[in-house]
C-alpha cells in the first residue's frame, strides 16, 4: 500500500504532555494535495493511510482514537481516548469527541459539542453549540442537536428531530419523527415525544408518557411556594411535580401533608386540569 501521508518527525506540539507530530500529505487525494500539511496525530494508528480522511487546520488526533474512511477533522476539534470517527463524518470548530465515542455515516459534530463515553452519532445527524452527548446516547437520522442541550444515558434522538436550547434527554426516552425539543424542557424515563410534537418552556415529559401534539401535556406553575413549574401528561394522566410522579389524587394527598395551602392549591390545579380535559373530550365527539 502505497502511503497517503507521513509524520513530521521534527515538527512537534505538546498537548498536556503528549508529543504530537505535524502530517504532510504524499499525494493528492479528496480535496488535499501533495505536500499540504495537515493537522496532529500522536502516531500512525490515529490515522488512516486509506481512504480521503484528513486531519486540517490544528485539530489533534491522539491516544487510541482512530479517524478512517472519508472522515475529515478540522480547526481546532480534538479525537481523542478510544473514540472512533469513520465513514464521511466530519468534526470541526472546538468540538470534542473522546472516550469511546462512534461517529460515523454522515454525521457532522460542529461548535463546542462534546461527544463522550459510549455514545454515537450517526446518519446525517448534527451536533453543535454547547451539546454534551455522552453515556450511550444515540443520534442519528437526520436530527440537530444544538445550544446547550443534553443528550445521555439511553435516550434516543433520530428521525428529523430537533433538540435545542438546555433541553435534557435521558434515560430511555426517545424523540423522533420531526419532534422538537426546546429551552429548559426534560425528557426522560421512558418517556416518547414523535410526531410533529413540540416540548418547550419547563415542561417535563416522563415515566411511560407519549407526546404527539402540543395538546397531550399541560404546564402549570406552582405560584403559592416553590414557584417551580410542573407538568400534566395526558397519555398516563400523570402529574410530574419535582422527583414526584403520579396520579392527581397522589399528587393532593401528598401534599396536604405539606400544608393546608399546598393541598388546596394541588387541588385547584388537578380540578383545572380534569376541566382542560374534558374540555377536549367534549371536542372530539
Amino acid at each position: 500500500m502505497t502511503k497517503k501521508y507521513e509524520i513530521l518527525k521534527n515538527v512537534t506540539t505538546e498537548h498536556y504532555g503528549i508529543t504530537l507530530y505535524a502530517i504532510k500529505a504524499l499525494k493528492s487525494f479528496g480535496d488535499v494535495r501533495t505536500g499540504e500539511i495537515g493537522g496532529w496525530i500522536e502516531n500512525e494508528d490515529n490515522l488512516s493511510q486509506e481512504g480521503n480522511c484528513w486531519i486540517y487546520n490544528n485539530a489533534k488526533v491522539f491516544g487510541n482514537a482512530r479517524v478512517s474512511g472519508n472522515a475529515l477533522i478540522g480547526h481546532d476539534a480534538i479525537i481523542t481516548g478510544d473514540a472512533k470517527v469513520s465513514g464521511n463524518a466530519s468534526v470541526y470548530n472546538q468540538a470534542r469527541v473522546k472516550d469511546r465515542a462512534h461517529v460515523y455515516g454522515n454525521a457532522i459534530i460542529g461548535g463546542e459539542a462534546r461527544i463522550t463515553t459510549d455514545s454515537k452519532v450517526y446518519g446525517d445527524a448534527h451536533v453543535c453549540g454547547k451539546s454534551y452527548i455522552f453515556d450511550r446516547a444515540e443520534i442519528y437520522g437526520n436530527t440537530l442537536v444544538t445550544g446547550s442541550a443534553s443528550v445521555y444515558e439511553d435516550a434516543r434522538i433520530y428521525g428529523d428531530a430537533i433538540v435545542k436550547g438546555d433541553a435534557n434527554i435521558r434515560g430511555k426516552a426517545q424523540v423522533y419523527r420531526k419532534a422538537l425539543i426546546s429551552d429548559f424542557a426534560i425528557v426522560f424515563g421512558t418517556a416518547k415525544v414523535r410526531g410533529k410534537a413540540k416540548v418547550q418552556g419547563y415542561a417535563m415529559v416522563s415515566g411511560d408518557a407519549i407526546v404527539e401534539s402540543s395538546i397531550d401535556y399541560f404546564v402549570l406553575k406552582n405560584h403559592w411556594s416553590s414557584g417551580r413549574y410542573f407538568t400534566y401528561t395526558r397519555s398516563n394522566h400523570l402529574f410530574r411535580v419535582g422527583c414526584f410522579l403520579g396520579t392527581g389524587d397522589e399528587l393532593i394527598a401528598k401534599a396536604y401533608k405539606d400544608s393546608k395551602l399546598s393541598g388546596d392549591c394541588y387541588k385547584a390545579s388537578v380540578q383545572y386540569v380534569q376541566a382542560l380535559e374534558q374540555a377536549f373530550h367534549d371536542n372530539t365527539k
